[in-house]
């Protein structure tokens, strides 16, 4: 039987993207799941956590710790296993998880099956966009890797119906049976990942040669002598030669050294990328990402049910208006799509806190105080809206750019865990802060937001159109840190250096006449038959 089943070029591509998308869309699920249950009373009575914001945010929390330490393995397990196989074991491991969690009948069961499932999930978060960026065109992985985050919203908008549909079942079937509905992408994922191509450049590094250059043939949907692949096999060999040249050991990184090994701006390029995910849960968007019912019941006032039903409607919009970011996340680049997202985000926080601020008046009337509350649910839609066109595809998709390919894996591992670890504390602080701050506490987020846009204009190179060799060479060269200032750096489009290179290496490359190359190879294959029939 052929390879891929005998797929090439786009569908090859198409399904890469499934699996991905479905590693994906089984995040978002399992992340917007428990909003909903820690609000179903049956769930509440099992587990006795009425009454008990604290223990129900760390219930909640315990998650992004699983999440964090399982994308910190990936740091050591990732090169050693492949992206295929990290995503296989990720997926076991969460069905563990999601198992003990479905089984659940006190708060210490619950925190175990909350955490082996997290473990899972770091595992898988942190490979599938390496895997997808890894496998992609660089016209395709921006928008490839994003179409991965929207499904990841669709997972969280699914999540939020199966929910608030099942709130009308009563007793245990209300939260055990949407927690189980989660092994419909899990089963998915074992019958995708294991028959499709592993990373062509993970095995480049691995010295794997010709088995990467028929993958990157065949996602082409060409031979292996075309001149465009032989082309970019020699520029991933050249990459992967260069970051052995000048690799910085762990060790050393930890101590802050680099040396005269300093050559491929490791740290800071690590720290580009873990920035990225770190200002992506800064934003507050696990404010309502894990806690929306809870934020419109206790911050707004409303009644469980319509909590639940505006909840759902709204993770339908963020899923439509992130289909947006499909398109223009070549088009508009990397930094305009954060830096604009960050100043509608921080538009819509400011908004947001004035409007709670007034509901908590009680010197107004309660009609004025209910017309300012429901103001504010007008602005959490809304910030949700620009979340998903600028924050949330782009810094999932950012460390699987600029890291070098000796540190994609581990750049992306950290970036993953970093989100996790701020996503932890967001979720930790959020039930607790809201009682407690009230009003007051939505100005944290405003003020995240605000900073974000310089910080993202100052440092963050584009990385729109390059290929993920185009960035090794950029940081190989000069790489100004304040990046504002270098018109290559942020331009939008290819700079014309990396295209002419390209182009000249094709032509050069064109020279091979293929005839030779295939008599070359009929000639190698001989020599070895008649070798082995000496020997026998």
């Amino acid at each position: 039987m052929e390879p891929w089943f005998g797929m090439k070029g786009t569908w090859l591509t198409f399904w890469v993207t499934v699996a991905c998308a479905t590693d994906m869309t089984l995040f978002g699920y399992d992340q917007g799941v428990f909003g909903g249950v820690i609000v179903t009373p049956d769930f509440l009575d099992q587990l006795n956590l009425n009454n008990n914001p604290s223990l129900i945010s760390t219930v909640t929390a315990i998650y992004d710790i699983g999440c964090f330490f399982g994308a910190v393995s990936v740091c050591v397990i990732g090169e050693p296993l492949g992206r295929k196989k990290c995503v296989l074991l990720g997926t076991t491991i969460m069905s563990i998880g999601a198992i003990i969690q479905i089984a659940s009948f006190g708060v210490p069961e619950m925190i175990v099956g909350r955490i082996v499932a997290g473990i899972g999930n770091g595992i898988n978060t942190s490979t599938a966009p390496v895997w997808q960026g890894e496998t992609s065109k660089a016209s395709w992985r921006g928008k490839l890797i994003v179409i991965e985050m929207i499904m990841n919203i669709a997972g969280f908008s699914l999540s939020n119906w199966v929910t608030y549909g099942f709130s009308f079942v009563g007793g245990s079937a209300a939260w055990r049976v949407p927690l189980a509905f989660q092994f419909l992408f899990i089963i998915i994922l074992f019958a995708t990942v294991p028959w499709l191509p592993e990373s062509p450049r993970w095995l480049m590094a691995k010295g794997r040669i010709e088995e990467a250059e028929k993958i990157l043939a065949d996602l082409e949907n060409t031979d292996v002598v075309d001149p465009y692949v032989i082309t970019e096999s020699k520029d991933i060999q050249w990459a992967v030669q260069y970051e052995k040249d000048n690799a910085v050991r762990w060790r050393d990184l930890l101590r802050g050294r680099t040396g005269n090994q300093g050559g491929t701006h490791t740290i800071r390029r690590l720290l580009l990328g873990m920035g990225s995910q770190a200002m992506q849960q800064l934003s507050g968007i696990n404010v309502t990402s894990y806690y929306l019912p809870t934020v419109l019941i206790e911050s707004v006032g409303l009644s469980n049910n319509l909590a639940r039903l505006l909840a759902a409607c709204n993770s339908v919009s963020y899923l439509l208006f992130s289909l947006i970011g499909i398109p223009n996340v070549e088009r508009w680049g990397r930094r305009k799509m954060m830096i604009y997202a960050a100043a509608g985000q921080f538009f819509c926080y400011c908004i947001i806190t004035i409007c709670i601020r007034y509901n908590e008046m009680d010197s107004l009337s309660e009609v004025t105080r209910r017309s300012w509350a429901e103001a504010s649910i007008a602005f959490f839609f809304l910030y949700y809206v620009f979340f998903g066109i600028g924050w949330q595809g782009v810094p999932w998709l950012y460390p699987t750019e600029i890291n070098s390919m000796a540190m994609r894996t581990k750049g992306a591992a950290l970036g993953t865990a970093t989100n996790w670890i701020f996503n932890f504390m967001v979720v930790e602080i959020t039930p607790p802060g809201i009682r407690s701050l009230h009003w007051r506490f939505y100005i944290i987020w405003t003020i995240f937001n605000f900073a974000f846009i310089p910080i993202v204009y100052f440092f963050y190179p584009e990385t729109a159109g390059r290929s993920l060799e185009d960035i090794d060479r950029f940081f190989a060269g000069h790489a100004p840190l304040f990046v504002f200032k270098d018109k290559e750096a942020i331009a939008e489009k290819r700079p014309q250096a990396f295209v002419e290179r390209e182009e000249q290496e094709i032509r050069r490359n064109s020279s091979i006449v293929t005839s030779h190359v295939a008599a070359a190879n009929r000639e190698h294959e001989k020599e070895t038959a008649d070798e082995f029939h000496n020997q026998v």
